[in-house]
Formats: structure tokens, sequence, C-alpha cells
């Protein structure tokens, strides 16, 4: 099953939806956090207690792959190893580019 994604311009809004997900039993670890500037997704993961998208998740090739890409290419990578299409991957990375934050649910 695809994940779902959802798009916040705020980090606070996004933990928040992470802490309403885990109080109705939501297991965190199925939670990943996704925007244009590492430093905000580290962050804003480790302030809500969820993940971000690593080597567990798309594999070594994909990480080795994307120290050579530049970001765009590297965010639509691991969208794309996630189950979305090239299509979407591509959708989902104009949205970090206008400075979302994406929420992505994986089922």
């Amino acid at each position: 099953m695809k994940p779902t994604v959802k798009e916040f311009y705020n980090d606070k809004e996004l933990i928040s939806e992470v802490e309403m997900l885990a109080s109705k039993g939501m297991d965190t670890k199925n939670l990943y956090v996704l925007s244009h500037d590492d430093d905000r997704t580290e962050r804003v993961a480790d302030n809500a207690n969820a993940n971000e998208i690593g080597m567990k998740e798309v594999g070594l090739d994909t990480v080795v792959g994307n120290v050579f890409m530049k970001k765009g290419d590297e965010l639509r990578t691991k969208m794309q190893e996630f189950g979305f299409t090239q299509h979407e991957a591509e959708a989902y990375e104009d949205k970090l580019d206008d400075g979302k934050i994406l929420l992505i649910v994986n089922n």
C-alpha cells in the first residue's frame, strides 16, 4: 500500500499531527519527515519522535547514489523508493521547493 502524505508549512503543526497520530495508536516507526533542508528535516523528526528517510528505507545503493545528486533529484528518488510514481515525486518535490514539510505515513 502506498504511503499517505500530509503537507505542512509549519513545523509545529507537523509535530502536533505526529503526536495526535501516536495518541491514536499509530506506531511512530511508520512516520517520516521530509523537507528540502536536511537540518530542518532532522530537527523536526527529532522533535516529533518521527523518522527521516535513510538507508534502512531506501537501501545502500540509493544512499550512495544520492551523494552525487542535486537535492531535488535526491528527494524525488527517496519518494520513488517509498512507492510514489515519478510524477507524484516531482509534484511533492515542487511543494518542498515552496517551503512545505511533508509527513509521510507508511501504512
